[in-house]
């Protein structure tokens, strides 16, 4: 939901004036606007919610985004400014026969504890999103953060849906854009990784802005050329091809990153065979 909130909050060198979207009141305030049910699945569904998640919604607003992640077998956590909408919100959730797994309480989104939070959604202005950015990224690893309309300052999206809602009540044309984040672990410095015949000490040089990773590999003295590289959460993927021991390969290296730690499979092929063997490695300190 985008609840009632002063862009006055928003601390930026910019004219009032010039920040105030066109559907806001002459008092600088943004009125309640409820997110359109359609998008609504479709942040649930883009975030994977279901039992065992705890959603925590920031600007509820009616409560449906908490409703319905309790209707999937999550619980939910919904916090709104307006005490009305925070008791609107919590009777709508005993109408749903949800109430046990959704709860509504009057509180400040900047003084919201997150840390239980395996999913976090909200529908706010994106200077708003920029401020919660800090917090977001200090989140568990693979938690998942769902936005409506709004963007969360330099950090790029995972995954991002644009679609047409004929009866959103803001913006032209209906269009809503719906953009996943997860919060991804520290892979960055210097990793070693002993791959036996095939090639001994293997070393992996990781700088990472954001999920965003630039890798150089190098095995047996040679640097090899890294094609792909992807960071989603724990979840590391690497793509690196090259001659090692005496023989050209494609490696497609999958792990978990745990502290200093990444547990995981290296699967091997030169287009005749392919083969898996355990993948581990370790960060320099």
């Amino acid at each position: 939901m985008l609840r009632t909130l002063l862009l006055a909050a928003c601390a930026v060198a910019v004219p009032a004036q010039a920040q105030q979207p066109a559907w806001a009141w002459d008092d600088g305030t943004v009125p309640f606007v409820v997110t359109p049910m359609e998008i609504v699945e479709r942040m649930l569904r883009m975030a994977e919610v279901g039992p065992g998640d705890m959603l925590i919604d920031l600007g509820s607003g009616d409560g449906r985004i908490v409703i319905e992640a309790a209707k999937r077998g999550a619980r939910g956590l919904g916090v709104d400014l307006d005490p009305s909408l925070v008791k609107l919100a919590t009777e709508n959730a005993r109408k749903a026969g949800v109430a046990g797994r959704a709860r509504f309480e009057t509180r400040d989104i900047f003084e919201t504890d997150l840390s239980g939070a395996s999913v976090v959604a909200f529908y706010l202005l994106p200077d708003f999103n920029a401020k919660l950015l800090p917090r977001l990224l200090k989140l568990k690893p693979g938690t998942r953060i769902v936005s409506h309309d709004g963007s969360i300052g330099a950090w790029p999206s995972d995954e991002k849906l644009e679609m047409r809602t004929p009866e959103k009540s803001v913006g032209l044309g209906g269009l809503s854009k719906v953009e996943l984040w997860i919060v991804p672990a520290d892979a960055a410095g210097r990793w070693t990784s002993d791959l036996g015949a095939h090639g001994g000490v293997w070393r992996f040089q990781v700088a990472q802005q954001f999920q965003v990773l630039d890798v150089n590999a190098r095995a047996e003295g040679r640097d090899l050329l890294v094609r792909a590289s992807r960071l989603r959460g724990e979840e590391i993927k690497l793509v690196v091809t090259g001659v090692v021991a005496g023989h050209a390969w494609h490696h497609l290296f999958a792990g978990r990153v745990s502290g200093d730690t990444i547990n995981g499979e290296l699967t091997l092929s030169d287009g005749n065979e392919t083969r898996r063997v355990p993948w581990k490695a370790a960060r320099e300190r």
